[in-house]
């Protein structure tokens, strides 16, 4: 007796046996390999006796491949049909099993053209139908040739328009079904390099500092930066003038000229100090459209040589507090013991306040010193008195912090002051170009001027933040339960301690030209001051007001962001610098896990060797390599300069600021997955980024 055979189907695979056995429901199937496999008799398609079954399958798929299938199409029935009726129609009446195998996997292979209805069994698709998967079909087949076509352009060092166009689009925010995103991976995986090093090397990055501002500008500012011009409206308030004229305290660069400062009653038992800040919030409201305009961007954008202002400029100098004018202004008065400096009274008005001038920190640090202050050192300088008087109530001022806070606050770094020489510094848009050359100052942190203008706006802030809570209005404070590592300044709606300040509450609200979360609190306090213990029913913002979670959640990614993108060009420029001054050795200090931070620069980065040495030991490090695209500095250890160790405390605020400097120096994070297409099981190549 001879063998019989079958050809089934499973799991949308093809094989055929030896039948061992029969029973009502399956069969016992032998494969040429010897396995035994139990099969359900409704899986098995065909019986034959010849030939055997691997000869049955190597003829079948060979003949299937020569079938026509807009001929069997044709001629198929509208209604359904089983594979063995069609072979008969293409090879006639007697068509034998290779032939009927062939048309089953013809039939199979092809469910554009037939779908499948049950085991072996089909019905052809209506024209219609055929025809838009056709097209479909050939659009897939010319989009896998262009895909081809510009993958192989990018290996070969040439970038295709379409894919520079997106650049940005394909590296942080791809459509990964899209021809560009998938030819660069493909690129990338033929020619074994990183995207970026690929589209450099294809001439798509040309400039270092132009991807990144590009980046920026893509994610954040995609129509761009130019605003909508605007008039900026008029303060109808017929607002009193201040008795005491006032003056401001910033950088040269400067012009969102918020806060000032004024003096009153000298050389009595009282003396009034005064806070003004410029009050955008007494010309418009909440919902117009300058608000639209200052809530679409959040906070000024700072960046080195350069800055996206919140407000336009014409709105900026209408409210900034320029020297020589009676400024609109919402003033607190602190009235204080001229002997022991202990406040005695508060006010907060509306008012007009005459800047008397607009004061420089690079011009006057160096001349108002604090012997200058204390009467140690002649003061030659304008508003030696007020200034005098100013010092001494911010040194009571955070001596009294310092006793909440529980320990003193220490500036053990200083700050640092970037400018841009030449080339695209010098354009009409004041937008650089990468080209510049960088002269880094440092600036050091709680010089008397800085220690002036801190405690005043810390004063004013939270005091601001008690009287509005007084008056039921609520407001957007920031607080921190504590000074233990990884505790963070939260933003919230209710009054809370600040640890880190030292006060009761905290709220932003002396930068209303710079800050939205500023402008807001503003609009709060403003309504507090025409309208006192009412205020709450006329504030914009009312208690439970789901409109100041908007506000926080809005402000708070995108300040962190306009942040993170600050510190990403001042690394920028500072690399720039070290090539420009042909820096090649660097002294620092150890922070943590290899991680250091130069002694005269703000740069923290990773320096080989340095791994197991205990935090603060100083060191001097190698420059053995830069990368301005990735903002990478590559360093070794050269030396040990010393075994000195940190201090408890030291070493504590090490640790978050090693942290923080970690998530600042994280190499670039790309939205480009080499394992896009990939069978999940293989391994991406080694360049893929996570």
């Amino acid at each position: 007796m001879s063998d019989t055979y079958t050809l089934f189907e499973d799991a949308g695979k093809f094989h055929a046996g030896r039948v061992m056995s029969e029973a009502e429901s399956s069969l016992q199937v032998e494969l040429d390999s010897g396995k035994r496999v139990k099969v359900k008799s409704a899986n098995a398609l065909l019986r034959f006796a010849k030939p055997a079954p691997a000869e049955l399958l190597a003829q079948a798929q060979a003949l299937a491949g020569e079938i026509d299938r807009d001929l069997i199409w044709e001629v198929a029935p509208d209604e359904e049909f089983s594979f063995e009726t069609i072979a008969r129609e293409y090879y006639g009446a007697n068509a034998d099993a290779p032939q009927q195998a062939a048309t089953l996997l013809r039939l199979f292979d092809a469910p554009h053209y037939f779908h499948r209805r049950g085991k072996g069994r089909f019905r052809k698709a209506p024209e219609d139908v055929l025809k838009q998967a056709l097209v479909a079909i050939e659009r897939k087949a010319q989009q896998a040739a262009q895909i081809d076509g510009w993958a192989t352009e990018l290996a070969t060092g040439r970038c295709p328009a379409p894919i520079a166009e997106q650049l940005y689009k394909i590296l942080f925010k791809p459509d990964k079904n899209g021809p560009e995103y998938k030819a660069v991976v493909e690129a990338a995986k033929r020619s074994h390099k990183a995207p970026l090093d690929l589209l450099k090397e294809a001439g798509a990055i040309t400039s270092p500092y132009q991807f990144h501002w590009r980046r920026f500008l893509f994610e954040f500012f995609p129509k761009g930066t130019a605003v909508v011009a605007i008039a900026a409206p008029a303060i109808k308030d017929e607002l009193p003038l201040a008795p005491c004229p006032a003056f401001s305290i910033d950088d040269s660069s400067t012009t969102e000229i918020d806060d000032a400062i004024s003096v009153q009653g000298l050389g009595s038992d009282t003396v009034v100090f005064g806070v003004h800040i410029a009050a955008p919030a007494l010309a418009f409201a909440p919902g117009s459209p300058v608000d639209q305009l200052a809530r679409n961007r959040w906070s000024t954008v700072y960046m080195p040589g350069h800055k996206l202002t919140m407000l336009p400029d014409a709105v900026v100098q209408a409210y900034t507090l320029e020297a020589g004018r009676d400024c609109p202004a919402v003033s607190l008065y602190v009235s204080v013991d001229a002997a022991t400096l202990q406040v005695k009274a508060t006010e907060t008005r509306l008012e007009r306040v005459p800047i008397a001038a607009n004061l420089r920190h690079d011009q006057l640090d160096a001349v108002v010193t604090e012997a200058s202050l204390t009467g140690q050192a002649g003061a030659d300088y304008a508003f030696a008195p007020e200034l005098a008087f100013a010092f001494r109530l911010a040194r009571h001022l955070k001596a009294e912090r310092e006793v909440v806070r529980g320990k003193p606050e220490n500036f053990n770094r200083p700050d640092y002051n970037f400018r841009l020489e030449g080339n695209g510094s010098n354009r009409a848009d004041g937008e650089p170009d990468g080209s510049e050359t960088v002269v880094i100052t440092e600036r050091k942190r709680g010089s008397p001027l800085d220690l002036i203008v801190a405690e005043a706006m810390i004063l004013a802030n939270s005091h601001w933040g008690g009287w509005i809570a007084e008056c039921g209005v609520p407001g957007i404070y920031r607080s921190q339960a504590s000074l233990s590592p990884g505790i963070k300044v939260r933003m919230g709606v209710r009054p809370a301690p600040h640890a880190g300040m030292g006060v009761k509450q905290y709220t932003w609200a002396t930068s209303p030209l710079r800050r939205y979360v500023d402008l807001v609190n503003q609009w709060q306090i403003v309504a507090c001051a025409r309208h006192g213990r009412t205020a709450a029913l006329a504030a914009p913002f009312k208690p439970k007001d789901a409109e100041l979670f908007s506000v926080i959640s809005g402000f708070e990614a995108a300040y962190t962001a306009y942040n993170q993108f600050q510190h990403g060009l001042e690394r920028y420029w500072t690399l720039r610098h070290l090539q420009q001054a042909g820096v090649s050795e660097l002294d620092a200090a150890v922070m943590k896990d290899g991680l250091v931070r130069a002694d005269t620069l703000p740069l923290v980065f990773r320096a080989l060797g340095c791994e197991a040495l205990p935090r603060g030991a100083r060191v001097r490090v190698r420059v053995t390599g830069i990368d301005l695209l990735t903002l990478d500095l590559h360093a070794s250890l050269l030396t040990r300069l010393d075994d000195t160790a940190t201090s408890a405390d030291d070493a504590a605020v090490d640790v978050d600021e090693a942290d923080e400097a970690v998530q600042d120096g994280a190499p670039l994070a790309l939205a480009i997955d080499l394992r896009d297409g990939d069978n999940p099981a293989e391994p991406a190549p080694a360049d893929a980024p996570a």
